[in-house]
């Protein structure tokens, strides 16, 4: 029984994704969702109360997305740049491709129109970046000039930049040339000893999606 309740509200959130992702929130009814998920509209209140609460939901699962993916990347045996860009383009692709996390962040950017608080955003990523910069500092690999947090501080606000220009202009289909694109003029300025970023930029567009369990 608890199994088939949990597979419902999956359904039922990943139904109400694809529209807020597809017609912004305001653009999506509660009936909308019960057509897309073949769940009824009661099912979505035992489930949710309210769409509100749904969306919040979505944002929250868009914000669980990233601790996982971080702590895959930082248990990497390679140095911490390299790590960080690597989980940037695993990241990119999640925007690209993961309709919970697209859903997020278009939500996240609605925010205003949601009466349900939404969880503070780009805090994690600057501690995350920065504790990576930091490892890198400390592993001798950051350039002598580069202070970590404000390194950290100004990559994720160039990262993020980058995602909404090309949500804009391709609707993130060439995300993965842009990033490659913004690591290629930001690393020399990063690294300690720059070198050709060409292998790093490959490998990392080759990275696999994490195994399932």
């Amino acid at each position: 029984m608890q199994e088939r309740a949990e597979q419902t509200r999956r359904s039922l959130l990943e139904a109400a994704a694809f529209l807020f992702d597809e017609r912004g929130y305001a653009g999506t009814s509660i009936s909308d969702i019960t057509s897309r998920s073949g769940h009824t509209s009661g099912a979505i209140y035992f489930h949710y109360t309210s769409k509100e609460r749904l969306a919040l939901a979505v944002v929250e699962e868009h914000f669980a997305s990233w601790p996982p993916l971080i702590e895959r990347f930082a248990a990497l045996d390679t140095p911490p740049l390299e790590q960080l860009v690597r989980l940037s383009f695993a990241v990119a692709r999640a925007f690209r491709d993961d309709i919970v996390v697209r859903a997020g962040a278009r939500l996240w950017a609605e925010r205003t129109l949601i009466e349900a608080p939404m969880p503070p955003p780009f805090v994690g990523w600057i501690d995350a970046v920065g504790q990576l910069m930091e490892k890198a500092r400390a592993e001798g690999d950051l350039a002598a000039h580069v202070d970590p947090l404000p390194a950290a501080r100004t990559v994720v606000c160039a990262f993020f930049g980058l995602h909404t220009v090309s949500e804009a202009l391709d609707g993130r289909r060439l995300v993965e040339d842009r990033l490659a694109d913004l690591w290629t003029l930001l690393l020399p300025s990063l690294q300690a000893r720059p070198a050709d970023t060409s292998g790093l930029l490959a490998l990392a567009r080759a990275d696999a999606a994490p195994p399932s369990e």
